[in-house]
């Protein structure tokens, strides 16, 4: 693990000219659409994250010399890809705001929520055609899928206390570790580059993907509104069993309020209880070490590429994950 914390400008500043074209190109999107449609898209935009796909995507491009033009495609529609996600997460979880502000849901309703992520998948797809390349193409439909069976597994399995850890991992390898893979495996491919360089981003990325999720988790209940953007113990409210959970319940030796709160979740002194029950130091830094352990995973794939500018920031951006709470 890196031990200076350099920060997310070091991570970007090798493709901040990419990163610029690849919001053009959304900005674009956006314009090009019939009102009905551009005005839920520009209200997505105007709300962006820190942008960690896209960026993993075009770092992942930067191993093999390209023009460019084919990974800011591909950027592009990992992006909105993204976006459809949250979009449809919001209505899943019925979220008034993301990030502090209204989701589409709420500004709308859930039916133009909807069919605006459904919309956006579509064009991350059509996007992504513009590379011309099968195997770029053919991994967008198959994370498509993954994201799906994702969400519908969490769905499957909420409000059931009787979960597994290799459950949980299992499904945030879809939900979460599925679209990094693919956007550092698509990014090397759309950039020319052969299987001795994509196999290693590839791995790369799933594993970081589900440290990120991890640490989402944890910050979930040890976090605040500030840094989550949306208010604790929301995975708990919507009986989503996440790693902390698990882990909390299986040190509890039979005392279990989670139970309790899955058969009322909308008794809010009872989801204070449960977060608080959550909250277990040693249960948080177990969580924390089996985060390192992707970490130190997603390292070691990285390791076997020619050292460049491009993977500093990767080893940095791997570092920004861990530490979350920046």
């Amino acid at each position: 693990m890196a031990l200076s914390y350099k920060g997310l400008d070091f991570v970007r500043e090798p493709i901040m000219s990419d990163l610029d074209g690849v919001n053009g190109k959304l900005r674009k999107i956006a314009q090009s659409q019939p009102i009905h449609i551009s005005n839920q898209i520009n209200h997505l935009l105007s709300n962006l994250g820190k942008g960690i796909r896209p960026i993993v995507t075009l770092l992942a491009s930067k191993f093999h010399d390209n023009d460019g033009s084919k990974p800011e495609i591909v950027a592009s529609a990992v992006e909105l890809l993204h976006i459809a996600t949250l979009v449809h997460d919001d209505v899943v979880d019925e979220a008034d705001t993301r990030r502090g502000v209204a989701t589409i849901n709420k500004l709308w309703d859930q039916r133009t929520a909807v069919v605006t992520g459904d919309y956006l998948f579509a064009k991350s797809a059509t996007l992504v055609c513009e590379t011309n390349n099968i195997r770029v193409i053919k991994r967008f439909s198959e994370t498509i899928m993954d994201l799906s069976s994702g969400q519908l597994n969490e769905l499957y399995m909420a409000y059931n206390v009787n979960q597994t850890k290799d459950g949980y991992l299992n499904c945030i390898s879809l939900k979460t570790g599925s679209l990094f893979e693919t956007a550092c495996e698509t990014g090397a491919i759309a950039s020319g580059a052969d299987e001795k360089i994509s196999e290693p981003l590839k791995y790369f990325g799933r594993n970081l993907g589900i440290a990120f999720q991890i640490i989402d988790d944890i910050l979930d209940v040890d976090g605040s509104q500030i840094e989550t953007g949306k208010p604790i113990g929301q995975d708990l409210a919507h009986g989503i069993m996440t790693l902390p959970t698990l882990l909390a319940i299986n040190k509890s030796n039979g005392e279990n309020p989670i139970i309790d709160l899955f058969n009322n979740s909308y008794d809010q002194k009872l989801l204070a209880e449960c977060v608080r029950f959550v909250q277990d130091k040693d249960v948080l830094e177990q969580c924390y070490e089996i985060a390192q352990d992707y970490c130190e995973m997603a390292l070691d794939s990285l390791r076997k590429l020619d050292s460049n500018r491009c993977q500093d920031s990767l080893i940095e951006l791997v570092n920004c994950v861990i530490n979350r709470r920046m």
